[in-house]
């Protein structure tokens, strides 16, 4: 049997070939858009793909079964009650598919949406299950969460009910030893304590995982409905892609070099501008009107954040880094970005754009008591509302960042905007769409809250 596991950290996502060495034949499940890798190792491994599972309607990324279909005609299977506008194959509960001596067996498992489910691998039809493919249902350390804003009309507490049932009734039955494999890892904003480790079992997850220690099921709501990561704003519009026919990406797509003359005229008409460097580079120089997304973080995610999904969108970069930054948010569906600025390993922008560089102002723990001291300074908290509850810095604004971009009125204005997060880098991030989005003396915390506490809070 072939079971591979496929895991990009950007946006801390897992996708699996599953295939029969004596046949030849082979499903994918939770594919990514840029689907070269599952090709190659599909006729490295002698493998026909001839099928596509997704585990559920994904929010956080845009999955690539329209583009395996392409390149090979792969059916697209989903839960039962899933509605596309182009032809699936629905799973039922219950249902084996058999790729030769390897069987899957359809889990319905609804409770983060209401079509997931998991994927059962057996070696031989009778054998005792190998792994079993939890989407975003049972992950390694929680659960999903059920509050995305793909659930249609149904309530967060139904499906917090479902996930419950799902987890008690269905996973938590399988054997101890069956691998478990899910769609996400640590960073995702799709469960809130998602552990770094890629795969675990069902035994050890029995007695570590938190979200299923014996419990009530209102106590079991209560868990999975608060402290959530912020849902950033492009997970429906990624979710709603998922459902219905939309352009292909090419495996060959390359998004040009720019001018500095072509740059200067898309800053001129309003195009959103990322620059991918380090907050360190962007703090030193940058273009006036640019975001900080640094390449170092969740580039991605975080893209997708600041930028609408279809937004024209030119990229600064270090060299070599351009064409991987642009792939990165066409994994979101963000296929727009028109082209790229390289700055020197210096950190030179080209002369002729010199009138547009400037530096970021950057507040440090000192200056900040200063101005807390004095009440003059508008706190901005982006951090997410978990990561509040370890402490606050009184009377912060608290607006995560995921949600920054459409909650702008909400930024109190007449003081200067001091903006923090945990350690710096999504500081950066919002402190540079604030300026670009015309807010006057905005600065971010060096070190963030995590620093804050250290120097004000006794160990």
């Amino acid at each position: 049997m072939i079971l591979e596991q496929y895991y990009i950290e950007c946006l801390s996502h897992a996708s699996y070939l599953i295939g029969d060495e004596t046949t030849g034949r082979a499903v994918v499940v939770d594919p990514r858009r840029d689907i070269t890798e599952y090709l190659d190792d599909a006729k490295k491994h002698g493998l026909t793909i001839e099928g596509v599972i997704n585990t559920h309607f994904h929010a956080d990324f845009v999955s690539g079964h329209l583009e395996l279909v392409d390149a090979t005609g792969a059916w697209i299977g989903f839960g039962e009650s899933a509605e596309t506008d182009y032809p699936i194959r629905r799973l039922r509960d219950g249902e084996r598919i058999s790729l030769g001596e390897v069987n899957l067996e359809i889990l319905s498992t609804p409770g983060h949406t209401w079509e997931s489910i998991s994927v059962v691998v057996r070696e031989r039809p009778d054998a005792i299950p190998a792994a079993v493919l939890t989407g975003d249902s049972l992950f390694i350390g929680d659960v999903g969460r059920p509050d995305l804003v793909n659930v249609g009309d149904s309530s967060t507490t139904d499906l917090a009910r479902a996930m419950y049932r799902t987890l008690h009734d269905k996973l938590l039955k399988l054997p101890d030893e069956v691998t478990v494999m899910p769609a996400h890892g640590a960073g995702s904003s799709c469960g809130k304590n998602l552990s770094a480790d890629l795969t675990s079992t069902i035994g050890i997850q029995r007695e570590t995982n938190p979200s299923v220690q014996p419990m009530s099921e209102d106590a079991f709501v209560a868990l999975v409905t608060e402290g959530q990561p912020a849902a950033p704003v492009y997970f429906s519009v990624n979710a709603a892609m998922n459902k219905r026919t939309h352009p292909l990406l090419t495996p060959d797509r390359a998004i040009p070099q720019l001018s500095p003359a072509q740059v200067r005229t898309e800053l001129e008409a309003g195009t959103r501008v990322l620059d991918a460097r380090s907050v360190d580079d962007f703090a030193a120089g940058h273009v006036r009107g640019s975001v900080n997304v640094g390449f170092d973080g969740r580039f991605a995610e975080t893209g997708g954040m600041v930028a609408e999904v279809g937004e024209r969108i030119v990229l600064i970069t270090y060299p070599g880094e351009e064409q991987e930054a642009a792939l990165r948010l066409a994994r979101i569906g963000s296929d727009n970005a028109t082209g790229y600025l390289n700055v020197d390993s210096d950190g030179r922008f080209p002369q002729e754009l010199a009138d547009l560089v400037q530096p970021a102002q950057r507040t440090t723990i000192e200056q900040l008591d200063e101005m807390l001291a004095a009440d003059a300074v508008t706190l901005v908290d982006i951090r997410n509302p978990g990561e509040r509850e370890a402490g606050v810095i009184a009377g912060s604004v608290a607006i995560p960042l995921a949600q920054l971009r459409v909650r702008l009125e909400q930024v109190p204005v007449g003081k200067p905007i001091v903006v923090h997060c945990a350690g710096g880098w999504r500081s950066s991030v919002a402190a540079s769409l604030l300026r670009a989005q015309g807010f006057d003396n905005v600065t971010d915390l060096v070190g963030g809250y995590n620093a804050w506490a250290d120097a004000h809070i006794p160990a």
